[in-house]
């Protein structure tokens, strides 16, 4: 778990979701830990589109790897701003640049009370130790 990258200037969640806050923005995408553990990324399909309004916890989209599909979850409520058209041609990128290139959607945060119950990368480490 020491080769993975988990930067300290984000929020994470207990569901592999990464958050980094920008102003009233919030870019969301899934930390190096979750897309190690899916392998490969064949495919990515996001459900949502820009101007829709989204709920913490609602599916965002669906990711298909080599191994598993699984379900995308928005950590945070808000509009939907941008989403992550690379990863309809690349979705590889994610495994290449979760962080970077690879990120989900960006949207505009409606409650910043939902950002304190995000993990710190402290705390986000401490958790997968338990795991």
């Amino acid at each position: 778990m020491a080769s993975l990258n988990h930067p300290d200037n984000l929020k994470y969640t207990k569901t592999d979701e990464w958050i980094r806050v920008e102003g009233d923005e919030c870019v969301i995408g899934i930390t190096d830990y979750a897309q190690d553990q899916l392998g490969d990324i064949v495919y990515v399909e996001m459900t949502q589109d820009a101007g829709q309004s989204i709920s913490a916890h609602d599916k965002i989209g669906d990711i298909e790897s080599v191994k598993a599909t699984s379900e995308l979850l928005s950590p945070i409520s808000g509009e939907v701003v941008r989403v992550n058209e690379v990863l309809k041609d690349s979705p590889e990128v994610i495994n290449d640049s979760p962080y970077e290139q690879g990120w989900l959607l960006v949207v505009k945060l409606s409650n910043k009370a939902e950002l304190d119950q995000l993990l710190s990368s402290e705390e986000y480490l401490k958790y997968l130790e338990g795991r």
